[in-house]
């Protein structure tokens, strides 16, 4: 029931090493996120998995296959989306899947395909009158042209504005419907957050962090952030706990929430104070990357 299984991978270009001992597990049915800044190491070791970058050292198996020396279905059984792909923009929407399809002995039918993107109402318009978020939807669609079982996102979202990201978002829990295996490597936070069962953070060629994006470096057990504004005219010492004051908010920070909040709803209830703005919160997934990549 694995899908990937990546061990010791490296990856030199000449003097430089940007792969340098990575180690990944993809289970079947899983949406994972390779996450990390420019330059980490994503998309090269992705390209590696696809088959279309050999590697320096390391074991590799995607599905059951080596991609340097792969069987004869291999391609059959993946599909990609490449940070850029190139379509003809004077075909229509129909006409490009269905010249894709034809690659394919057992192609997912057409009226699926638009279904599952959400374009079945642009089924005749022309690739060239699509907006961004509606070209990432075809771009994920050829991708499913094959019926792959595994399928590679590669920033599928970079340049995109928020109303086309949530679009794409959608095309790609999309997949989850049919069961497939994805591979996604973004560097949006929020984006791996919203979509991945788990969370590979990459930074310098290795992996520095992994887990579910809700413990990812045991984010569930780190200090919790209790913010609100401040009630008029109190001095901030004169509350129960240690409070961080800024212009905006005041802020405690504490492992004991449920003890804290207690005593800050009891002191406010206690001298008629409300506590507007009150939020309770562990640190998000943007701090903990921040200091994992540190």
């Amino acid at each position: 029931m694995v899908a990937i299984e990546v061990e010791g991978l490296r990856k030199r270009y000449g003097d430089r090493e940007v792969v340098r001992g990575i180690d990944l597990t993809v289970e079947v049915g899983e949406l994972v996120a390779i996450l990390g800044p420019n330059g980490a190491g994503k998309t090269t070791t992705v390209e590696i998995l696809e088959g279309l970058t050999p590697r320096t050292a390391g074991r590799v198996s995607v599905l059951g296959n080596d991609p340097a020396r792969p069987g004869p279905d291999f391609r059959e059984r993946i599909g990609v989306v490449l940070q850029s792909c190139g379509i003809d923009p004077l075909l229509s929407v129909q006409e490009t899947l269905d010249l894709h399809r034809g690659f394919y002995q057992h192609p997912l039918p057409l009226e699926r395909l638009l279904d599952l993107v959400g374009l079945t109402d642009h089924a005749r318009a022309w690739v060239r009158t699509l907006s961004g978020g509606q070209q990432r939807r075809l771009d994920v669609a050829l991708a499913l042209a094959g019926d792959p079982e595994l399928v590679f996102l590669d920033e599928p979202t970079t340049g995109f504005d928020p109303a086309a990201r949530h679009q794409a978002w959608d095309a790609i829990a999309g997949l989850r419907t049919l069961g497939k295996t994805i591979l996604l490597t973004t560097h949006y936070l929020d984006e791996a957050e919203a979509l991945a069962d788990r969370v590979v953070v990459v930074a310098d060629g290795l992996v520095v962090a992994e887990g579910e994006p809700g413990s990812l470096g045991d984010r569930h057990r780190a200090p919790t952030r209790i913010s609100f504004l401040p009630p008029p005219g109190v001095d901030v010492r004169s509350l129960p706990v240690p409070v961080t004051a800024s212009a905006r908010s005041w802020t405690v920070t504490t492992a004991a929430p449920t003890a804290c909040i207690h005593a800050l709803t009891g002191w406010a209830l206690e001298h008629g104070y409300e506590l507007a703005g009150l939020t309770v919160a562990p640190p998000t997934l943007e701090e903990i990357y921040l200091e994992v990549t540190a």
